[in-house]
């Protein structure tokens, strides 16, 4: 049987690609609210979703939805726009990025194909439209909008490949940046092999948050997930995935149709971070996060250190 993982394929990455990627982000907005396809086929579904007041209706062009895989463009956009914004430097809502780097961080191959994949999934986000009410920065917005407004290859090598690659954000993804509405998540998130495998990590993350453990019903479970297969179904991935628990962060256990999340390794300490106040900014944590330390690891030990020194972290 193969891997359930995918290789991690640059263990050696170069070192400016290792520094700003310890911390990979993803908008919260889009964790939430099944924004994307998980199709492994072109998806031409009208998609709409509507839950607690929001109503999210996503339109395909004729190349179809974007996927989940071409979500992993926006991870490395806002993973490096927040790198910049946490180290006070500027940041623009158009954006210069190098093929290959993009390639090497989402743990992709880099052959000629996936060369074209990404050309492929930039056309679908930007041909995929989406009429929400969704708030981000604290700003709701009721419109109709591109994931990005545009994109444009800056230039390519004699072998006709993507070197450098320009794109403009919507506003409504640059405003989760803005407000820094993003999460921290497992670097291991680009070796999941299946779509709904990427699309449950995303909601034990979202959900789970600085707490232990996340339960939800396996159908209130598939209204998130944004699938159309029966309830059965799920249920069979779902003890799958408990029986390899290869979920980066979380193990998974479902016990009368209710699935609960709970955070690998969690402990003593862990829970107690969890009663803690919450009043440490995000840049805060992620300046003085060390190598190798989880967001929710970090941000409990400076509160601890907080609480102990009585003094406000500069």
């Amino acid at each position: 049987m193969r891997d359930v993982l995918l290789p991690e394929r640059h263990k050696q990455q170069n070192f400016f690609i290792c520094d700003v990627f310890d911390s990979y982000k993803d908008d919260t907005a889009s964790m939430e609210h099944p924004v994307f396809s998980l199709s492994t086929k072109p998806d031409f579904r009208v998609l709409v979703y509507e839950n607690n007041g929001y109503r999210v209706e996503i339109k395909p062009s004729y190349t179809g939805l974007a996927t989940i895989h071409d979500k992993d463009i926006l991870l490395y956009l806002a993973s490096n726009l927040m790198n910049a914004k946490n180290n006070n430097e500027p940041i623009a809502q158009v954006v210069r990025f190098v093929a290959y780097d993009y390639l090497i961080a989402t743990n992709k191959k880099t052959s000629g194909i996936q060369y074209k994949q990404l050309k492929d999934g930039l056309s679908r986000l930007k041909g995929t439209v989406i009429q929400t009410n969704i708030k981000t920065n604290n700003v709701e917005v009721t419109r109709e909008f591109s994931l990005i407004d545009e994109w444009g290859v800056v230039k390519e090598d004699n072998n006709q490949r993507m070197v450098a690659v320009e794109v403009k954000l919507s506003d409504w993804f640059y405003n989760s940046i803005l407000g820094n509405d993003v999460l921290t998540i497992d670097k291991d998130y680009f070796r999941l092999r299946k779509p709904t495998e990427r699309r449950i990590y995303e909601l034990a993350r979202k959900h789970c948050g600085n707490q232990v453990t996340w339960k939800i019903k396996l159908g209130n479970l598939k209204i998130k997930l944004g699938i159309t297969s029966p309830v059965r179904t799920l249920r069979f991935n779902i003890k799958k995935m408990v029986e390899t628990n290869h979920l980066p962060e979380y193990n998974i256990s479902l016990e009368n149709d209710v699935v609960m999340f709970t955070r690998k390794g969690a402990t003593k300490e862990q829970k107690t971070f969890d009663k803690l106040p919450k009043h440490i900014s995000n840049k805060e944590i992620e300046k003085h996060a060390k190598r190798g330390e989880s967001y929710d690891q970090a941000r409990g030990r400076l509160m601890l250190k907080k609480l102990k020194e009585g003094t406000k972290l500069k």
